[in-house]
């Protein structure tokens, strides 16, 4: 297994954007296993009111995320950045098995090991219920695709 994961800190502003990229891109696979591999075993979470430890948990967390958030597409944005920590800001839409629109909006702050693992993500979300016509992210489910407006140009 692979216990790296590049760009390594101390970051870059060019480092640090593309390490929100990347997991932005990850998210947007929607793949428990896949996210996980990018935090240290023993990774500590705090997401909106869930505190956390570790892999298996993180698995678990978002199998239940993605079970519920449905047709899940997010985009990150970097905010600010030093030596081995990024905040990022970010929206993401969803709607539930209820066919009800939402976006969510947050801030995380993540620390990074030395091989370039996350190992503290703390995240703060408030969600916005929208109408279907009020969706902005229409790209097909995936990474978004490369030209694809960012939160800025989104008016995010």
């Amino acid at each position: 297994m692979n216990n790296t994961r590049p760009p390594f800190p101390p970051f870059t502003a060019h480092t640090a954007a593309q390490k929100a990229r990347l997991a932005e891109d990850a998210w947007n696979s929607r793949d428990p296993h896949k996210v996980s591999l990018a935090y240290t075993p023993d990774s500590e979470w705090r997401n909106r009111a869930e505190i956390f430890r570790g892999r298996a948990a993180i698995v678990e967390f978002l199998q239940r995320k993605w079970t519920r958030e449905l047709d899940y597409r997010l985009i990150k944005e970097l905010w600010a950045f030093t030596d081995n920590r990024i905040a990022v800001r970010f929206a993401y839409e969803w709607h539930d098995d209820a066919g009800n629109w939402f976006r969510s909006y947050g801030n995380e702050n993540w620390e990074f090991d030395h091989s370039g693992l996350m190992h503290r993500r703390v995240a703060s979300i408030n969600d916005k219920p929208i109408s279907e016509t009020q969706r902005l992210f229409h790209w097909p489910l995936g990474s978004r695709p490369e030209g694809y407006q960012g939160l800025g140009e989104l008016g995010l």
